[in-house]
């Protein structure tokens, strides 16, 4: 046998060998490649469904500002608590100058109703440095030859002469008040919008409560039942002819078949013609988050007078007690705290049959626009307009 036969492939000292290769990674056992794809998800999942909620809540029908759209949507995320808290923190930490207002920041005054009949009520009582026009009524729809609605404002914080509160006060004798369901909250029956049918009878349009998962309120439309109604919960009451009541749910009123509405947000704030016990000290969360009533910030409130006259009162740099000492002020005897913040407090008033003529403002630094509430809003609200068509002028 030869050398060529024992050694085939002879390697030359001076020729290289064939060079090791590098050793291959086992392959990933299936369970751990389970495991990245699960991880993998969990992150598309945590970054996709915020955005993915974030873009459906600022493209939601319904009018709302994208501050008004992110800070739901903050809540809806059930960041709620840190909301409050920030809120908390900005609000009662920048109070109102002590200044006097501008002329800017009052409404204009149409002096007394001449030529009108029917009740007028009496000006309000004011300090002795309230500003020119204060607690004087400015007319403004009528019905025929009556006033139906009246306006003026009112400084209710003596610490602080720059807080304004507008105030509306309606004679529902000549009125009728309708309770509208938002796009979004409650999102009930009805139109969410004034319909163009009222529009020739249009007195106001105002806000309503907070949000109904922030007041676990209740709301009743129509014969629907949005949400349950709670006992002892303040509560805008609106019967079949459209008259208005503020009560203490269970305790003044309870369900009839005359009732059209319901609309509950909160405690009283004004009870028998005075402010309720424990405002300054909210036990319960009774009138919102803890600290809520120390905020200085926008602020709205409902009620009647002794006579069932309905009276709207709003404006900025209002802690809770300095709206129930406006509320008192105006002459409500049964009231309640409505929505609070910017741009929340609204309300406007319309000469009955063009609304878009006309138009103006409680407040002029009241926030949002005169025809807020012509178009559908993600908030429910208010509006009152004439029982009987308004008079023509030959």
């Amino acid at each position: 046998m030869s050398a060529d036969q024992l050694y085939p492939h002879p390697v030359s000292p001076h020729r290289p060998g064939p060079r090791p290769t590098a050793p291959q990674a086992a392959p990933a056992p299936p369970k751990r490649r389970w495991r990245r794809r699960i991880v993998l998800l969990l992150v598309a999942a945590l970054v996709g469904y915020p955005a993915g909620t974030y873009a459906y809540a600022l493209t939601y029908p319904g009018d709302a500002s994208v501050s008004v759209r992110t800070v739901d949507w903050l809540r809806d995320m059930g960041l709620g608590g840190v909301v409050n808290a920030v809120e908390n923190w900005w609000f009662t930490r920048h109070p109102p100058s002590s200044a006097a207002p501008s002329a800017g920041e009052l409404p204009m005054m149409g002096g007394p109703a001449t030529g009108g009949t029917g009740p007028r009520p009496q000006n309000l009582p004011v300090g002795p440095s309230a500003s020119a026009g204060a607690g004087e009524w400015t007319p403004g729809a009528r019905s025929g030859n009556q006033v139906a609605e009246y306006t003026t404002f009112i400084q209710p914080d003596p610490a602080h002469a720059s807080v304004v509160a507008g105030v509306a006060w309606l004679n529902q004798s000549l009125v009728r008040t309708q309770l509208f369901a938002g796009t979004k909250d409650p999102g009930g029956p009805g139109p969410a919008a004034i319909p163009s049918e009222m529009h020739s009878t249009l007195v106001a349009a105002f806000n309503s409560g907070f949000q109904l998962k922030d007041c676990n309120g209740g709301f009743y439309l129509d014969g629907t039942t949005v949400s349950p109604l709670h006992d002892g919960m303040a509560s805008v009451v609106i019967d079949n002819t459209g008259r208005v009541s503020v009560a203490q749910w269970g305790r003044d009123a309870t369900m009839t078949a005359n009732i059209a509405a319901v609309r509950q947000n909160l405690d009283l704030v004004i009870d028998h013609g005075a402010p309720v016990r424990g405002l300054d000290l909210n036990p319960a969360g009774h009138w919102g988050s803890a600290s809520n009533q120390f905020q200085y910030t926008w602020r709205s409130g409902l009620g009647t007078d002794r006579a069932g006259n309905l009276i709207y009162v709003g404006g900025t740099g209002l802690t809770l007690h300095t709206l129930a000492d406006a509320m008192v002020q105006a002459g409500i005897q049964q009231g309640m705290e409505l929505d609070i913040h910017s741009p929340m407090v609204t309300f406007n008033s319309y000469r009955p049959g063009d609304p878009n003529a006309g138009a103006t403002k409680l407040l002029p630094a009241m926030p949002g626009s005169v025809g807020r509430y012509l178009q559908p809003d993600q908030r429910d609200f208010f509006a009152t307009s004439l029982r009987l068509p308004p008079a023509t002028t030959p």
